[in-house]
């Protein structure tokens, strides 16, 4: 197994004149499966959200259980994205990313197969058991298009590249709502009454299809196609010279002490994380449960709605970066309060839709008011979650770099995503205290994030202006 994932040999070094053209070819082959494998990862990582409100009504779930369930997958994938990708460095980035996506999309269509039992605790059991082995397979996604885009984009133009690639998780989330419209159409006409099971087969068929497109696009490197390095092709070596001048070896657990640990602006971004995570998979992950809990909306409509809420965050994100450089020097705090503002407006309009509705057009406008406050939260809230990563990076010095994001990223997944948003929604939502009281953890969440970041804004511009005075 060791030598079927170990990275391919370099080839001999085509012709000089079929080079650049040979180059464009690849980086466009690569960049497309990188972007749509990993898009194909989102197609089995929510399904049992969009299932979740059949399976409730057919008595095989509760809210309780289908939260707990729904923990498994960040569980897992919280600490899988550590130990991946650091076998991703020593694999074939192509054949890393497919093997785990064909494994994690086969596993993911087998629930859809299972016959559950009548007994909600063991089905919760069962479906967290499965949750939690597809949360580590998605471990195997982001890891390889990382090292993808290092191999075949050079340090000056990555940033550009890799904000267009971070797109891809907004596509994968929000088609699969729309591929498990489709499948629930499909398994109706043939007749199957638990069309539920659709969301969980239909989607992992898709991403096995494009785990197919993934291996005919991808390679590892570009020597193992028989080109020059990337820094030689775009004759662009800062980011080795950086490398070799500048990085020193520290031990882990210093490093992880002083600059982490230790660092008290580093734990606010991480509660900041935590809380941002919270309203985006709380929000996201439970508006098909929440909106025909409420008969608000038809499974359909919700399930549009769940579409919606991640479309609208690749402008999101997309802007939030570009105001950050344009208008704030790239600093990060100002435009993460302007979009926390936002959510909050967003979430207000959610939890109010009917008196809104009520006001503008009647009854028959709620379910228009709910798509804008859905786009609203889903436009705002990933711009924060992208700029608190990167923000926590100019917090500590280069060297803790990986460190320090992979130390708020566990705080959003394990606390922000499973805790919060999975197991504890899922508790007040199922019990008498319902929906009313976690949607006023939702404006908490908001206010508590806004402060944070607001409270940032100063020492991050302190920060900026030093290391200026110091290069002056």
């Amino acid at each position: 197994m060791a030598n079927f994932f170990s990275p391919p040999a370099a080839k001999p070094l085509i012709a000089a004149d079929k080079i650049d053209a040979e180059y464009r070819k690849m980086r466009l082959k690569v960049f497309l499966g990188a972007f749509f494998g990993y898009a194909a990862y989102y197609l089995v990582r929510k399904n049992l959200s969009l299932a979740a409100p059949g399976m409730i009504a057919d008595g095989l779930l509760d809210k309780e259980s289908a939260g707990f369930a729904m923990a498994g997958i960040p569980i897992a994938y919280a600490f899988s994205k550590f130990l991946m990708g650091s076998l991703s460095d020593h694999s074939d980035a192509r054949k890393f990313l497919v093997v785990g996506l064909i494994i994690a999309s086969s596993v993911m269509a087998a629930v859809g197969l299972i016959p559950f039992s009548t007994s909600i605790a063991v089905n919760g059991g069962i479906l967290f058991a499965f949750m939690l082995l597809v949360g580590w397979l998605s471990g195997m996604g982001w890891p390889p298009c990382g090292r993808i885009m290092a191999h075949w984009f050079s340090q000056n133009e990555r940033s550009f590249k890799m904000s267009v690639w971070n797109c891809s998780h907004n596509v994968g989330g929000g088609s699969l709502g729309l591929l498990v419209s489709a499948g629930v159409v499909c398994f109706a006409a043939m007749g199957i009454s638990e069309s539920w099971r659709a969301a969980f087969i239909f989607p992992s068929v898709v991403a096995i299809l494009f785990a197919a497109f993934c291996w005919w696009t991808l390679r590892d490197t570009p020597e193992s196609c028989g080109l020059p390095p990337i820094e030689e092709y775009r004759q662009d070596f800062t980011s080795r010279k950086a490398a070799e001048g500048e990085e020193n070896v520290i031990p882990f657990r210093r490093l992880f002490v002083d600059y982490v640990f230790k660092n008290h602006l580093l734990w606010m971004i991480a509660i900041a994380n935590v809380f941002a995570y919270f309203i985006r998979y709380g929000i996201s992950d439970w508006s098909p449960t929440y909106l025909q809990d409420m008969q608000i909306m038809t499974p359909a409509q919700s399930r549009v709605a769940f579409s919606l809420f991640e479309y609208a965050g690749i402008p999101g994100t997309i802007i939030c970066g570009w105001l950050s450089s344009r208008f704030f020097e790239g600093r990060c705090a100002p435009v993460n309060v302007i979009y926390m503002v936002m959510v909050l407006l967003g979430v207000l309009l959610y939890w109010q839709a009917d008196v809104v509705a009520a006001l503008i057009g009647g009854e028959q406008a709620i379910v228009g008011v709910v798509y804008v406050a859905l786009a609203l939260i889903g436009f705002a809230v990933y711009g924060p979650i992208a700029l608190i990563g990167i923000q926590a990076l100019s917090f500590v010095p280069k060297n803790a770099a990986g460190t320090a994001a992979g130390f708020v990223g566990l705080f959003g997944y394990l606390l922000g995503d499973a805790v919060l948003s999975k197991i504890v929604v899922g508790q007040i939502a199922g019990s008498s205290l319902g929906w009313g009281i976690t949607f006023w953890l939702f404006v908490g969440a908001c206010v508590v994030a806004t402060i944070i970041c607001a409270v940032t804004w100063r020492k991050e511009k302190q920060m900026m202006q030093m290391r200026i005075n110091m290069h002056n």
